[in-house]
């Protein structure tokens, strides 16, 4: 297990000897500075645990050192060291953001039990901040659930590269979940504890783009009144998602390869380097070998950021996952809405089918909401739902053929909809349950293809293929 690390400032040199030796013996890994501008420095260099400082330095204030540390490191447990009469100053300490203080002279056993106090709160709040962000890509199921053969692919893919270092260019148009699925690689990662920090590239101007990703120090220019944390080093021990990186300038580029080429940052107006350890998934919705061409992208950052390419299918290109989408934006919807809104009938499904969804998974989930808003039955009519007619990528074919393709595939989504239970496949699809086993039998279809109900589900058909021969 990694050390946790922790930082001593004192400017009693034998006092921070004596703090170093028994936090060492404690099994800390142990900074030690005399001041606290080595102590600022130390902080923007490293990620520390907990950091400990005397209250009074020689010509510092060791409240304005608390203060300087938190705006560094949010979070971070910071202990002041007292002696008896100055007390109430580390009082207004804690109430300034410091965790604790320890009252000169103190014995190791009540110093380990302030530790240990700090590490706890200091864990409770890392594991809430993973379970916020498990929330967040749990929340956005539209990968999650899908079942089609091309998403099944590709979470394959994901499998197989989600615990590694290896920088990942995620590639699909606008709306197909490119955030989505790197959080899913992050939350798959054992970078999975560390923090996700996201940056949609388009979205900031060229001139904040070195401070927002970097960091500036205090005074690096006009209105600078304060030192300010990069991405970079907000994204340590974790990952930085970039999207649409395609649209950042190309200046920016250039800082950005040495970045991810040497693993270590320089915040502006600084004359130091700050070592990171971040995974880079970068995300695009245009072609960057294209880019590359035309000279808008540089070929080496290309390199870099596209170690692993994984590219998300459009829906139009996973028909099969419509159903299953839709159903499952109809129940978080209908539940925002308050209203009793089951599924969609057959002509409403049959329209979500047919339609290009040129705004992916996005505008989908945006349609069944209004949908549900809208309708003023228990079921979603087709003319809530948008309509376009068939995508040019779907090959115009007679309409037997046309509407025997679409029964079978949607008898197959119901079932797998519904768990295999053909009661409620039946009271889904609006028929009786006669009528919907002659349908399945039509189509060569049973509920055994669904795991764990082989032999029930089987005998179940075969049984109720003998009811409607005599019906």
């Amino acid at each position: 297990m990694e050390q946790e690390r922790i930082l001593v400032v004192d400017d009693d040199e034998g006092l921070l000897h004596l703090l170093r030796m028994r936090l060492s013996a404690l099994g800390f890994s142990v900074t030690p500075c005399t001041t606290g501008s080595d102590a600022l420095v130390a902080a923007r260099q490293e990620t520390f645990d907990i950091a400990i400082t005397d209250l009074r330095l020689r010509a510092e204030d060791g409240l304005v050192l608390t203060e300087e540390l938190l705006q560094i490191q949010p979070g971070l447990p910071v202990i002041i060291l007292t002696a008896h009469g100055s007390i109430p100053n580390a009082v207004d300490a804690m109430q300034r953001g410091a965790f604790g203080y320890l009252t000169k002279p103190f014995e190791d056993k009540e110093l380990k039990a302030t530790i240990d106090k700090a590490l706890i709160q200091l864990r409770m709040t890392r594991e809430i901040q993973r379970l916020k962000s498990l929330v967040k890509e749990l929340y956005g199921l539209e990968n999650v659930i899908a079942r089609s053969p091309a998403m099944q692919r590709l979470f394959q893919q994901v499998a197989q590269i989600a615990d590694s270092d290896a920088s990942v260019l995620l590639t699909g148009e606008t709306g197909t979940g490119k955030e989505v699925l790197a959080r899913i690689l992050h939350a798959n990662s054992r970078r999975s504890k560390g923090p996700f920090v996201a940056l949609n590239c388009a979205a900031i101007s060229e001139s904040l783009f070195e401070s927002e990703l970097f960091g500036h120090i205090r005074g690096a220019f006009t209105n600078a009144m304060t030192a300010k944390r990069g991405l970079f080093q907000s994204a340590n021990g974790g990952t930085l998602f970039l999207d649409e990186i395609a649209e950042m300038p190309l200046p920016m580029q250039v800082k950005l390869l040495r970045a991810v080429q040497e693993r270590e940052v320089r915040e502006v107006g600084a004359d130091y380097m700050t070592k990171v350890d971040v995974r880079i998934i970068t995300a695009t919705n245009k072609n960057l070998t294209e880019c590359v061409k035309l000279g808008t992208f540089r070929h080496d950052l290309y390199y870099r950021v596209s170690v692993v390419p994984l590219n998300i299918p459009a829906l139009r290109e996973r028909r099969d996952d419509i159903p299953l989408l839709a159903q499952h934006f109809l129940k978080q919807s209908a539940s925002r809405a308050n209203k009793d809104v089951r599924g969609f009938t057959p002509a409403a499904m049959h329209r979500l089918m047919g339609y290009p969804w040129p705004g992916n998974v996005r505008e989908l989930e945006n349609a069944v909401e209004k949908a549900v808003v809208m309708s003023r039955q228990d079921m979603v009519l087709p003319e809530l739902l948008p309509s376009g007619g068939a995508s040019t990528d779907i090959g115009m074919k007679p309409l037997t053929e046309a509407k025997e393709e679409f029964e079978r595939s949607y008898l197959r989504n119901v079932l797998q909809m519904t768990g295999g239970n053909i009661s409620r496949a039946a009271q889904f699809a609006g028929r009786y349950r006669a009528d919907f086993y002659k349908m399945l039998k039509k189509y060569g279809l049973h509920p055994s293809m669904l795991k764990g109900r082989h032999d029930l589900e089987l005998s179940e058909v075969e049984d109720a293929a003998e009811e409607v021969k005599d019906v």
